[in-house]
């Protein structure tokens, strides 16, 4: 069974709480503006500090970061958690995913220091 399962299948548990979450309008309305806004909050930063990024639709942003691997190693010396996608051809790029106003206010002020 294992061998078949897909990557980051979710168990009945999980299932059952995102189908509640979906008829709960005022959820996912609220959902929608905090990846909105903290989109904006990140993109602005990456633009003031003159980072190439992929635009996105989605909860993350993927941005150039020079030596990704390092970059990525001095935000987790900081304790903030990136994801790199050098394994996918791009050594030089990071993914982050949108968080809180005060989530991506961290980030920002690691990846600041990072550079």
């Amino acid at each position: 069974m294992n061998r078949v399962r897909q990557p980051f299948n979710v168990n009945n548990l999980a299932l059952a709480g995102a189908l509640a979450a979906l008829d709960d309008h005022e959820f996912l309305n609220a959902s929608y503006e905090l990846n909105r806004n903290g989109m904006a909050q990140i993109v602005a930063a990456l633009e003031r500090l003159k980072l190439e990024y992929i635009p996105s639709y989605g909860n993350f942003v993927t941005f150039r970061a020079g030596d990704g691997a390092a970059v990525n190693q001095k935000l987790l010396k900081q304790g903030v958690i990136v994801r790199p996608i050098g394994g996918y051809g791009l050594p030089e790029w990071l993914r982050v995913t949108i968080g809180t106003e005060r989530e991506n206010a961290r980030f920002i002020e690691a990846l600041e220091k990072a550079l």
